[in-house]
């Protein structure tokens, strides 16, 4: 397409120019006609530099970012940051008679109960008289990053889609991983809220920046645009990204989780011991910080079509109702997630007292199970004729299956069986709205404005979790309420997904990334009549 040079400068330049007869009046249309073109060009967005395809380095090096960053939101908040904070906490000296009392059908160890009391009892008093427990002073922190988040993700939108974007990743990254560190260096409760929003904010630019690079990834692949019959072009290899990368980040949760699971026999249950979580924390932030190699193998892909004057730019999703839906989807799916991992884990650590080993075991289903599941469903899909809407189903009806266990047999006494079972079945529901859900955001996203959608569901998707964890940590002993609530949410799910009228296909078509099989290729564009469009 030939550049379009459009000078309008306050009368200046062409514009002056252009006379009749002499007598230096401008021509009356000159204004409409420079509109006009400009017009033409918005169409256009982000194809002038579609860019070369990705090599398998690329590729490769975008991988290594997800196994290095997917734990911070499923494993380091919730679970490592409670952790530490209920470690410098002080039970009442009568704390294990009364959790005997309460629990008298239980028989747990004394480090178990400890564990769960610090973790579960309001013991943190603030100077307005209120009380919280370790894991709603988590959800205060979290809540507060997304807080901190919101205008960040909002500035950050136009330079995503500008000339910034390994700047942005590599600027989240250190920020995040510098609030890793000191993690344990203060033994004082209230420090924890700056850390933990310090990660959470970090952490949700930098999924807004990495959704944007597979975005841009998935058009170099399959090209600008495709017929409708194509369309299963770009679902194929969007889907091959996305599951692939799900697939190592849950290896890196699952490393995560076994180290941590590791520095928890350390502990000294009598003492305000925080080293050996400390540990797991700058582990944590050193394994996250490798994921800036990412930036080394990438190429950059920039545009100079987007203009930065434009304050609706963050908001140009609105525009598109497909993605709309599908950020719904992702609310509600990492609500649904999060709700029943938090809810399960504290059921089985308080509440089944299960030997500390098979809770090890269980947190291991539940972070490799997806890396066979989510690899062997990857060359089911083009088989099945499955899509993102169809598959993002799926999860939720296997989150209904976990939920709706969960909350059928919770005054049950689960055994080692029961818990493989539901790890594995929850696991790869997990995995699969989490792999399919970026994707149907990003189907609806116009070339040239990934970066514009991508904080909208990097954001969605950390609010999601962040209410699905305080949801499953707000009732502590009862499994009922977070498996209730994460049921309600998978429905709802559903009906969003089934009645909303929400397609991949369409979102595409409304994008531009889709072009019916009819349509011809003509260089007239809405906008211009014959001869202007000639002229372009």
């Amino acid at each position: 397409m030939k550049e379009v040079t459009v000078e309008a400068d306050g009368g200046q330049g062409g514009a002056q120019g252009v006379q009749e007869g002499g007598k230096g009046t401008v021509r009356p249309d000159i204004h409409n006609r420079a509109m006009k073109i400009l017009r033409a060009r918005e169409p256009y967005n982000g194809y002038e530099e579609v860019g070369e395809k990705p090599s398998g380095f690329e590729v490769m090096g975008w991988y290594l970012y997800e196994f290095c960053f997917y734990f911070v939101q499923t494993v380091l908040v919730p679970v490592v940051f409670p952790l530490i904070i209920s470690q410098l906490q002080r039970l009442p000296t009568d704390s294990l008679q009364e959790w005997a009392k309460n629990h008298p059908a239980k028989h747990c160890t004394q480090k178990e109960i400890h564990l769960y009391s610090k973790l579960t009892n309001h013991t943190i008093r603030t100077s307005g008289g209120s009380n919280f427990s370790s894991l709603e002073w988590t959800s205060i922190a979290w809540a507060t990053g997304l807080a901190l988040a919101a205008p960040i993700l909002g500035f950050i939108s136009f330079h995503l889609d500008g000339h910034f974007p390994k700047l942005i990743t590599a600027a989240a990254t250190g920020i995040g991983v510098f609030f890793c560190l000191p993690a344990g260096f203060f033994k004082v409760t209230a420090i924890f809220v700056p850390y933990i929003a310090g990660i959470v904010a970090a952490s949700t630019v930098a999924n807004a920046a990495h959704t944007h690079h597979l975005g841009l990834m998935i058009r170099c692949f399959t090209g600008p645009t495709l017929k409708r019959s194509q369309f299963s072009l770009r679902q194929a290899v969007s889907s091959r990204l996305s599951l692939h990368a799900t697939a190592a980040g849950c290896l890196g949760a699952a490393i995560i989780s076994s180290f941590t699971y590791h520095m928890l026999r350390e502990l000294n249950d009598n003492d305000r011991d925080v080293m050996s979580l400390w540990v797991v924390s700058i582990f944590s932030g050193l394994i996250w910080l490798v994921g800036v190699l990412h930036i080394v193998t990438s190429i950059s892909r920039t545009t100079d079509s987007i203009s930065f004057s434009s304050r609706l730019h963050p908001f140009s999703i609105f525009k598109y109702p497909h993605a709309i839906g599908g950020l719904a989807g992702v609310f509600l799916s990492s609500f649904t997630t999060m709700s029943i991992f938090t809810g399960g884990v504290i059921f089985i650590v308080g509440q089944l007292c299960i030997k500390p080993l098979h809770l090890l075991y269980f947190w291991l289903t539940y972070f490799l199970f997806p890396l066979v599941s989510l690899s062997l469903l990857q060359p089911l899909l083009h088989v099945i004729k499955m899509n993102s809407v169809k598959m993002q189903i799926v999860g939720f009806l296997l989150s209904l299956l976990s939920s709706g266990f969960g909350f059928y047999y919770g005054n049950s006494h689960w055994k080692w069986g029961h818990l493989v079972l539901f790890g594995a079945v929850q696991s790869t529901a997990t995995g699969i709205l989490y792999a399919f859900g970026r994707l149907l955001v990003l189907d609806c996203a116009p070339s040239g404005k990934e970066g514009a959608f991508s904080i909208w569901y990097a954001w969605m998707r950390a609010a999601g979790l962040c209410v699905g964890f305080t949801v499953g940590s707000v009732a502590p002993g009862r499994i009922r309420t977070s498996f209730g609530a994460a049921f309600c949410t998978a429905i709802a799910g559903i009906v969003v997904l089934l009645f909303g009228n929400i397609s991949d296909v369409g979102g595409a078509v409304a994008a531009g990334h889709v072009r019916e099989e009819c349509e011809r290729s003509s260089s007239s564009v809405a906008g211009l009549d014959s001869k202007e469009s000639a002229r372009v």
